[in-house]
Formats: C-alpha cells, structure tokens, sequence
C-alpha cells in the first residue's frame, strides 16, 4: 500500500466524519463539515500529484480514487439536500434542489457505466478536462455553502449557489461529450 492509496483511504474514512457533523447538531456544525470537506478534497488533489511525482500509479489507484471522490460529492450533496429541506434554522442557505442532485447524481452513474463497458473492452478512459472543471465546481461550490455566509456572507452563499449550478450545465455538457468522444465503446465487435 504507497501513500497515494493511503490517501484515498484517508478521503473515504473521512466522509462519514464529515456527515457525522450534520447529525451531531451541534453549532455552527456546517463550519466543522466544511473543514473536513476542505482537508478530504485536498487529500484528492494530493493524492493524484504524489502518484504521478513517485510514479506510484497503480490499478488500484486508479479504480479506487474516482470513487472516494463520487462518494464524497455525494455525500456533501445529500447533505446540502437534506439540510435545506428539514427547514431548520441555517441561516442563509436554504438547500440545494432535489432536481440538481439527480442530475449531478445521474451524470456520475452514466459515465461510471460507460467506463465500465469501455474497460471490458480493454479501453481506459480517462478523466478529460471538462469532467475536471466539473469536479473543481463542485466542490468549491459545496465549500461556500458548507461555510454557511462565514465565508463572504450572502455572496459567498450566491456564489456557491451560481458554482454549483454551472457545475449542473458542466456536467451534462461532459457526459455529452465522453460518449460522443468514446462512441467506438458502443460498438459491438470492437
């Protein structure tokens, strides 16, 4: 096990930490979330740089860190989802829409099932850059709304808010454009 791996582990353990912050209730819980989400995010762009500078990329670490990343904007999403919905007092963000988090939600299951197919016929299909700026949005999106106008006040919550939706259009736009680019997936005897 190298240490990029063991990043990864790191970013999954600390996604139920995060979560827990929501359930435990207690002030200013957002804040402590937004904390850890920073530090699991940050294990993310870690993690990738160390393989690369240590030539340490490995299957594992290719099947396993896209997932921890999924699961942990997943996760953040839900959260922002359920978080608005109860109607407790949060002050000013009030949630992110249930439409949203189906299409963020739907993109992933789409691409990881177009991959999966693509890589039973041998073919890897890599992370291009709109899926990059995809995830970039995300989670400074999930960050702002997370900090809960601590950080920036309500601009900080309008710009989250704008983030995340152009993450919305992002995504769409990159699912569009992996099938198309990868089309030859599709075909049977190739």
């Amino acid at each position: 096990m190298n240490v990029p791996n063991i990043l990864t582990f790191i970013r999954m353990a600390l996604i139920p930490v995060f979560v827990s912050f929501y359930f435990i209730g207690m002030e200013g819980w957002y804040a402590w979330a937004a904390l850890v989400f920073i530090i699991a995010s940050f294990t993310d762009w870690l993690d990738g740089y160390l393989a690369r500078k240590w030539n340490q990329v490995t299957t594992f670490g290719k099947f396993m860190d896209p997932i921890a990343d999924k699961l942990l904007v997943l996760a953040a999403l839900l959260l922002l989802l359920v978080w608005g919905k109860l109607g407790e007092e949060h002050g000013l963000f009030n949630g992110i829409g249930l439409l949203t988090v189906l299409i963020l939600l739907a993109r992933e299951f789409i691409i990881s099932g177009f991959r999966l197919v693509a890589a039973s016929k041998g073919v890897v299909i890599a992370a291009d850059k709109s899926g990059k700026i995809k995830t970039a949005l995300q989670m400074a999106a999930i960050i702002l709304l997370l900090f809960n106008g601590i950080l920036f006040g309500e601009s900080g919550i309008i710009l989250g808010l704008a983030l995340i939706y152009a993450s919305v259009v992002i995504s769409v736009y990159s699912c569009i454009e992996y099938i198309i680019k990868n089309k030859k997936v599709f075909k049977e005897n190739e």
